[in-house]
């Protein structure tokens, strides 16, 4: 399933895997990333299968990918903000 946004406002421009993606000023990483069609956040390190996030609150795990060169970070925690670099080995192409 893949989000639509269907309020308007300010955006910023964010990098997702070396590509510009521009995202609602209000959103979490992660919401931006549902957004623009992102269904796989990384791997689990144990089976190799793809993450996604689950809950949005921070209890699943699901979205973790690298924020700004943190590894590990929660993509449904971190805000959004101009320039913010996002990697997540999701295979997303």
């Amino acid at each position: 399933m893949t989000w639509q946004r269907t309020i308007g406002g300010p955006t910023v421009m964010i990098r997702v895997d070396g590509k510009p993606v521009e995202a609602a000023a209000h959103d979490t990483v992660a919401t931006a990333l549902l957004a623009a069609g992102h269904r796989h956040f990384g791997t689990n390190a144990k089976t190799g299968r793809p993450l996604a996030p689950a809950c949005l609150i921070g209890i699943c795990f699901g979205c973790l990918c690298t924020v700004d060169g943190r590894p590990g970070s929660q993509a449904c925690l971190e805000p959004v903000r101009d320039g913010l670099v996002v990697e997540t080995g999701g295979g997303n192409e």
